[in-house]
């Protein structure tokens, strides 16, 4: 197997199914059809997989157009273990309810953290990154 440097390397991807993750949390599945230079992504039959708890739902997506800048992690899927997964699938209702509920705990949570601390004389720090994708 010879070794390509960089962004050639994912040449030997093309045609598969691949999970990305982006920056912003979110987890797209599709089949790699274009890269380039930049590690910009071509994504086709693309889904967006959201994970909440031990469930999970797809949104299909279609083709799907990525700045290599945002990837996080990319790697292949292995097509015979895909079924095996220990996680439910739900509606794309349901786990977009689930999620938003998920959401809304977080942020009461960081907002009693955030009263627990200004009680006790502390300036609570806000994270500018993490505020950036609310």
């Amino acid at each position: 197997m010879n070794y390509l440097p960089g962004t050639a390397s994912l040449i030997e991807e093309i045609d598969k199914k691949l999970l990305v993750v982006l920056r912003d949390g979110r987890t797209l599945i599709g089949y790699l059809r274009s890269i380039d230079q930049f590690a910009n992504l071509v994504l086709q039959r693309t889904i967006e997989r959201i994970h909440v708890g031990k469930k999970f739902g797809d949104i299909p997506r279609g083709i799907f157009v990525i700045r290599g800048e945002n990837v996080v992690l990319l790697g292949e899927i292995n097509l015979e273990d895909e079924g095996k997964s220990t996680l439910e699938e739900v509606t794309i209702d349901e786990i977009l309810e689930m999620q938003r509920e998920e959401q809304v705990n977080k942020q009461q949570e960081e907002e009693r953290k955030k009263k627990a601390m200004i009680e006790r004389g502390l300036t609570p720090h806000t994270d500018g990154i993490q505020e950036e994708f609310l």
